[in-house]
């Protein structure tokens, strides 16, 4: 399915906006006011809202086409360099509006906390503009797969452009997604399918959604005023999706470890809407959106899924948490997850070794390791190279398959692999680690790679390991004995 998304065009109406992204640390309060200091020490900026959207889309692999309207100004301009840089797969049809600035949302964070959110947008939408835009919509819909229509009830979604989405999508028989934000919901009557979360269902049915039953009651409201299938998008609870005539079907939410939940309803959009332009059927296509929005929070600020990170996801819901298929990869794979991490801010470790019978050592290491990191990459011997080492003739006990299958079931391992040289030098070049673990039983000077990391700007950690246990050991006492009968 996923490799079907890159044969996909998708249309996105909706409002354009700009999120930028102030990081820093607030460790004292203003003398001047109650507030806050927070001291700068970076800022980015990323497409938000539509154009979040429609960046998911092309990260996905899919093709997008954005609609929407912008300001004559610097941050327009912004707008189109960013996607630019999404690599040809987005393309804009903006509307310019000299009597409105483009829409930016300004977050200041310290570390992963958000402490304020400042908005510069107009509300509402000029005659002019939206004419454009219908004009616009009209002709781009003719090529399109699926139709997006993210909502964030800034003017651009009026009342006139839906209805010129939905006799355009009828007419070519095309599935249209919004994602909605007003109060009446039968502005959206023609949708295939809408995508609130709790608090705008709520607002919109009047139903408080706390509960299943809650629910289930607002999702009925709703299916009543759209005819669509409702998609209710649940936070920690994950999605539940609710269509005429049928019963409900809930999926659970895909991520360990939230870091952001900002533009996470722009992933699930972006995905639900290329799985049912390729095909999926429903509950397809909402699982791999929940699964896609796992991988979003997991991230800082409003971040991209590629479809590796989706796959490696959803290798991970097939087989279970505990089996570490997804933490398998070729080299290749791991070198681009670790420019994803890079970019995000990931501390990533690296500790390597044969792992031939796995004992409490090892697992002191490996917990150890992890406390120093975000993300622990462990680089295991191949059979071939543990032969080199003088193990012995009998060793390695577990094959290189057996010894991956294990390493990677363990809690604090994110990526393990196979290298067959000596040493993990050439590894330790090509992933360029924040830190390199080894156990305390080695000196700084007998690390390998140490000297690399360190000129780098990263360390060298030495963890105390538990003393006693060593897979020499172990095969060495379960030997049978030469006086035995």
């Amino acid at each position: 399915m996923i490799d079907r998304f890159s044969d996909r065009v998708l249309v996105v109406i909706g409002d354009v906006m700009l999120d930028r992204f102030v990081y820093g640390r607030a460790d004292r309060v203003s003398p001047e006011a109650p507030a806050l200091v927070l001291r700068v020490e970076d800022d980015r900026w990323l497409l938000g809202g539509a154009a979040n959207v429609a960046a998911n889309i092309a990260e996905l692999g899919g093709k997008a086409i954005l609609i929407g309207r912008v300001g004559v100004d610097d941050d327009a301009q912004i707008i189109r360099r960013l996607a630019d840089q999404t690599g040809g797969g987005l393309g804009l049809r903006l509307v310019e509006d000299c009597e409105a600035p483009t829409t930016v949302k300004t977050r200041y964070l310290a570390g992963d906390r958000h402490l304020l959110r400042a908005d510069r947008e107009k509300i509402g939408l000029s005659s002019k503009c939206e004419a454009e835009l219908i004009r616009t919509v009209e002709a781009a819909i003719h090529d399109a797969d699926a139709i997006v229509v993210s909502d964030y009830a800034k003017g651009v979604v009026s009342d006139a452009v839906l209805s010129a989405v939905f006799k355009a999508a009828d007419s070519g028989r095309k599935p249209v997604i919004v994602d909605p934000k007003r109060r009446d919901l039968r502005a959206y009557r023609g949708a295939t399918v809408i995508t609130p979360n709790r608090g705008e269902l709520s607002l919109s049915t009047g139903v408080a959604c706390d509960d299943e039953q809650g629910a289930a009651r607002a999702a009925e409201i709703a299916i009543e005023q759209t005819g669509a299938t409702v998609l209710l998008t649940r936070s920690e609870q994950g999605v539940s999706l609710y269509r005429p005539g049928l019963e409900a079907w809930r999926d659970m939410a895909r991520a360990k470890t939230i870091r952001d939940v900002s533009g996470a309803g722009d992933t699930v959009v972006a995905t639900l809407a290329l799985a049912l332009a390729s095909g999926a059927d429903m509950t397809a296509a909402a699982h791999l959106s929940n699964v896609a929005a796992g991988v979003a929070v997991s991230k800082s600020g409003t971040s991209l899924v590629s479809p590796e990170e989706l796959r490696l996801a959803l290798l991970g819901t097939e087989h279970g948490t505990d089996s570490g298929c997804a933490k398998r990869l070729p080299l290749k794979r791991v070198i681009e997850q670790r420019a994803r991490w890079r970019e995000e801010g990931v501390k990533v470790g690296f500790t390597n070794g044969c792992f031939d019978l796995i004992h409490p050592g090892h697992v002191r290491l490996l917990r150890e390791a992890k406390r120093h990191c975000d993300k622990l990459i462990v680089a295991i011997n191949s059979d071939s190279s543990v032969q080199r080492l003088n193990k012995g003739p009998s060793r390695p006990i577990q094959n290189e398959n057996a010894r991956l299958e294990v390493m990677a079931a363990l809690e604090p391992v994110d990526i393990v692999l196979m290298f067959s040289e000596d040493t993990p030098y050439d590894l330790i070049a090509d992933l360029e680690p924040d830190i390199l673990i080894k156990g305390a039983d080695y000196t700084e000077d007998r690390v390998v790679g140490a000297a690399l990391v360190k000129a780098r700007g990263g360390r060298v950690v030495l963890v105390d390991i538990a003393k006693g246990h060593s897979t020499t050991n172990l095969v060495a006492r379960s030997a049978p004995s030469s006086d035995a009968a």
